[in-house]
């Protein structure tokens, strides 16, 4: 019950090292830091554009569908957790869907922990902690709809199985390894690659042995079975299992230019570009298990080079987990004291620099939050309506346009905001009716000149 939670919570701090309590206390503030902007309304542009936006529309519809065109053609990808966003929706507003995917940052660092206590003691597994959530991707996706945290779970899960079962060489480990690879994928597609890390890691290990091929099989097997259905969801619909890879609108091919992590959209710890290539060179003080996570890394950063980088650091994010065991590691097989003392203090100095940073970028949300001022008057101020967004700022539609009506959008882009009977110009088709055209940063079709203007909004650059 709650009260034995709180004690065992009591006694885990009571009996913690100082300088691990130093450690819990950064990540604990960190948390307090994302947990603002969680409860503030979602601007990012992906949640606003599909992750948010599709189980909106599967609510409306009371189904999952196919969704034609050229803007929501991600509705034909694994989705499970576009699923618990639907469930969210259906109890109120996008702060529940995004309190979702701040659980998966938390449930990440539980997860980090157990997968830690195999290789470090108590301070140093929250040392590794620390050095994960003070990513300040880790920060931004931890405040959004987004779906990377929970395949990041998902992906620590998998590492978590697959290290206990080369120590038990019990068959169960691989299955469940398997099975979370397979939730991984049924997140995000691009997870796909972690199988092939794992297959490489099978074939390093018992590459003499008789049950390579056994095992190959029942980890592919199980981690396929799983996203299944929305494969076969795909291939219905698009011809494509897993549409839109391979097609115009998302080319799929090796990319070998070398990319600074520093400089991605959503950066990283500049400490891994210390830390991985230090572990290389102290390669034989680590034991096997420890050199799998090194491997495990290595190949990681691989195939994130080769897969698309549309996404910036946090395709990168679910690797993070083991490059902070790796990093942790070598600091902690470091026989200087002094050196360890300042590779230490760099993580508590970033882990600073993250909650200040953070906390910079949240501040924003208190006066929603609080009561200050409205949720219409945020968005108005916040989002960006010349790439994208929308929001009914002066509230005409939500006056003016009934149930009954339908409106045609041309322009528009990210429409969870869209509070109002619609259809887009991307899937709409020859013999459905509407009765409004709204265009928002964009001319009106030739064909439609002799409707009338009713409505412009200078703000949004929306015209009906």
């Amino acid at each position: 019950n709650i009260y034995m939670l709180k004690d065992k919570i009591f006694n885990f701090v009571k009996r913690m090292p100082r300088l691990g309590l130093v450690f819990l206390s950064l990540i604990f503030i960190q948390t307090l830091v994302n947990l603002v902007g969680v409860l503030g309304p979602e601007l990012s542009f992906d949640a606003l554009w599909y992750h948010l936006t599709l189980p909106k529309i599967f609510l409306a519809m009371h189904r999952v569908v196919h969704i034609p065109g050229s803007l929501l053609y991600y509705s034909d990808m694994p989705k499970l957790t576009e699923m618990l966003y639907t469930s969210a929706l259906s109890f109120g507003t996008e702060t529940v869907a995004k309190l979702i995917h701040f659980s998966f940052g938390i449930l990440s660092l539980i997860a980090l922990y157990s997968l830690s206590r195999k290789f470090l003691s108590k301070t140093f597994s929250l040392l590794a902690l620390a050095l994960f959530y003070s990513n300040l991707v880790v920060g931004w996706q931890s405040i959004t709809a987004y779906v990377d945290l929970a395949r990041t779970f998902f992906e620590i899960m998998a590492l978590w199985g697959f290290m206990n079962w080369i120590e038990s060489r019990k068959q169960k480990w691989l299955i469940e390894s398997a099975v979370m690879m397979g939730l991984a994928i049924s997140t995000k597609l691009l997870a796909i690659g972690s199988l092939f890390i794992f297959s490489i890691l099978i074939i390093l290990l018992f590459f003499k042995q008789k049950r390579l091929f056994s095992n190959l099989f029942i980890y592919w097997f199980i981690a396929l079975l799983i996203p299944l259905p929305w494969f076969v969801f795909s291939f219905i619909h698009t011809g494509n299992p897993v549409y839109p890879f391979f097609t115009e609108l998302y080319k799929v091919g090796f990319n070998f230019n070398l990319i600074n992590p520093l400089q991605l959209a959503d950066p990283i710890s500049p400490l891994y570009i210390i830390f991985l290539p230090i572990s290389i060179f102290m390669f034989s003080k680590f034991d096997l298990r420890f050199r799998i996570i090194i491997y495990y890394s290595i190949f990681a950063l691989l195939v994130w080079y080769l897969t698309p980088k549309t996404g910036g650091g946090r395709f990168i994010m679910p690797y993070l987990p083991a490059f902070s065991i790796v990093a942790v590691g070598v600091i902690r097989e470091m026989g200087e004291i002094r050196v360890k003392k300042v590779l230490i203090s760099l993580i508590i100095f970033f882990s600073l620099f993250s909650i200040i940073y953070r906390g910079v970028a949240n501040v924003k949300y208190l006066p929603v939050i609080l009561g200050k001022e409205t949720k219409s008057e945020f968005l108005t101020k916040n989002l960006n309506f010349s790439f994208g967004d929308f929001y009914d700022t002066d509230g005409y539609f939500k006056r003016n346009i009934k149930e009954k009506d339908k409106v045609l959008l041309y322009g528009f882009h990210n429409l969870y905001y869209v509070d109002f009977p619609f259809i887009d110009s991307s899937w709409v088709k020859k013999r459905d009716k509407f009765n409004y055209i709204a265009v928002q940063n964009t001319q009106l079709p030739e064909r439609f000149k002799d409707w009338e203007l009713v409505y412009t909004n200078k703000t949004t650059g929306v015209r009906l």
